[in-house]
């Protein structure tokens, strides 16, 4: 049952969630089942699996800077948006032409250049339309629509797959129809509000403007980079699965099973950090995470690598809007392009590390190293957080949270 709260939500929050949930249909067809393709079609290595991912979603991430920025320096959102959600749509029938490594990487290159130009405007115009003492359940409503297209692309991915004899090209030719539907349901579906900024039309990253983002935004981006570094690319779970015995058509149900739980714990946990310490919820969700490594690390049947998925899913559900909600609390109103673009670029450089290291660690020394190197790093976040609260002169929690 949905309860009265989303209610009170914004209109355009609704529309951003299944804009969202469109355009992640579409990615997670073809991600879901780049991994495989790369691996058994093309020849690559696990580690240059690892280490596109890592370049491809860092490409994004970083991205999140530029588009961010030009966002707050127009004063507008929404044709940024726009455009990055189409420019991921139109990429995908590159995947299905790919011959080599070398298309792949160009491909999935540009179609993380298009997520990185939507993603900082997006989440500012999410923090721009939501009342303040709403902004965790939107980001949290927002992230859940989101998510449920992160289990029906697997889900089509997984029926296509089985429809088309395990032909992985078809299956991407048909990823660009929910993409081009997601840019087309943003265009005519969400009102930008008008804002009357002073900063419009100056530089946002001028040494005045970025002195406004005080030392509280920055705990948050320090956060946002160990929380990457603990969390690796989910190419990664999918491989996991694969190697653990889960045919391959149906390897696109691990990462549906995950994503249930990410898309039913997200909205939840978005209301729970409008109401509590946001410190409290990120330690919870890192000794979920650690459990997760844990149970992957030491998984011998792939029943096991279901349950560590489906803590991995907890895990981002109970931390991913509590994270988006931190940011747009502590910078300021018509900084918020530039805050989200900064957030994710140190992000970025993290899980461009993080994804390099896994690889490395995998072709090494086997998948359970690279599960108990994350439960290591997580630990290593726990602590940082739990330094600063005993020995850093600090706010009181409501203000930080």
């Amino acid at each position: 049952m949905v309860s009265a709260e989303p209610r009170r939500l914004p209109r355009s929050i609704w529309v951003l969630g299944v804009v969202s949930m469109l355009a992640d249909i579409a990615s997670e067809m073809v991600h879901s089942l780049l991994p495989m393709f790369l691996v058994t079609s093309l020849g690559a290595s696990v580690l240059a699996v690892g280490v596109i991912e890592g370049i491809a979603e860092s490409t994004a991430l970083v991205t999140k800077v530029f588009s961010g920025v030009l966002s707050d320096y127009l004063g507008r959102r929404k044709g940024l948006a726009v455009f990055g959600y189409a420019l991921g749509a139109v990429t995908k029938p590159a995947f299905a032409m790919a011959t080599s490594v070398g298309l792949v990487v160009i491909a999935r290159f540009a179609d993380r250049i298009g997520k990185g130009i939507r993603g900082a405007p997006r989440d500012a115009l999410v923090a721009d339309i939501t009342p303040e003492e709403l902004r965790g359940a939107a980001f949290g409503l927002r992230q859940s629509l989101d998510t449920v297209g992160a289990f029906v692309g697997p889900l089509v991915a997984t029926g296509l797959m089985l429809v088309f004899a395990n032909n992985f090209r078809a299956v991407f030719w048909f990823a660009v129809i929910p993409g081009l539907l997601a840019a087309a349901l943003l265009f005519y579906g969400v009102q930008e509000p008008d804002k009357d900024s002073a900063s419009k039309g100056k530089n946002p990253i001028r040494m005045e403007a970025l002195g406004r983002l005080g030392k509280n935004y920055w705990w948050v981006v320090t956060l946002g980079g160990f929380f990457m570094l603990a969390r690796f690319s989910e190419a990664f779970l999918v491989l996991l699965a694969q190697q653990r015995g889960v045919p391959t058509a149906l390897v696109p149900l691990v990462m549906v099973a995950m994503s249930v739980v990410y898309s039913l714990s997200s909205y939840p946990f978005g209301k729970l950090a409008d109401r509590m310490s946001h410190v409290t919820l990120l330690w919870l969700g890192l000794a979920v995470l650690v459990a997760s490594d844990l149970v992957m690390a030491l998984a011998t049947h792939w029943g096991a690598v279901l349950i560590g998925v489906c803590l991995w899913g907890l895990h981002m559900g109970m931390t991913q809007g509590l994270l988006a909600a931190m940011v747009a609390d502590t910078a300021p109103p018509d900084l918020r392009g530039t805050a989200y673009g900064f957030f994710n670029l140190f992000s970025g450089i993290a899980l461009l590390i993080s994804s390099a290291v896994a690889g490395l660690l995998w072709e090494a020394l086997g998948a359970s190293a690279t599960f108990f190197a994350g439960a290591a790093f997580s630990v290593a976040a726990f602590a940082v957080i739990a330094l600063r609260r005993l020995f850093v002169n600090q706010p009181t929690e409501e203000q930080v949270a």
